[in-house]
């Protein structure tokens, strides 16, 4: 075998199968609970809840295009997962609560006496990704 050849695969198919039902039973555990943490997101304020919808249904899409469906179609869940999917767009409120959750949090960061390295990673981050969020489209 020559130095850049990659080597032969040790898997046999019934390995690979048995690898591939854990890998989607993992990805539908994680789909379940990103779908319990959005379900709270949605109605608690400092918890983002589109987000985890979105890492919900990717994993069901991954694992069990029922579960994904169901998501889609939700009356209350769908909507801003589908938004996502097809503008990646973030509703006008989710922006501003999100802009003032990391506003929040960097005033938290400061009051609590985090040295000058910290707070200017941390804020340089949350302006980087303040700015994602305000450059996506409103639904």
């Amino acid at each position: 075998m020559r130095r850049n050849e990659p080597a032969p695969p040790f898997t046999t198919p019934e390995r690979a199968s048995a690898r591939e039902r854990f890998k989607r039973r993992v990805l539908f555990l994680a789909g379940l609970l990103f779908l319990a943490l959005g379900a709270v997101g949605l109605v608690l304020p400092g918890l983002p809840g589109t987000p985890l919808l979105i890492l919900a249904a990717a994993s069901f899409a991954r694992s069990s295009p029922r579960f994904e469906a169901w998501l889609l179609n939700h009356p209350r869940f769908g909507p801003p997962v589908r938004a996502w999917r097809r503008r990646g767009a973030i509703p006008r409120f989710a922006k501003w609560i999100a802009c003032l959750s990391m506003a929040a949090s960097y005033a938290m960061l400061l009051l609590t006496g985090a040295s000058v390295l910290v707070a200017a990673l941390a804020g340089g981050m949350m302006l980087a990704v303040a700015a994602y969020i305000i450059s996506r489209p409103d639904r």
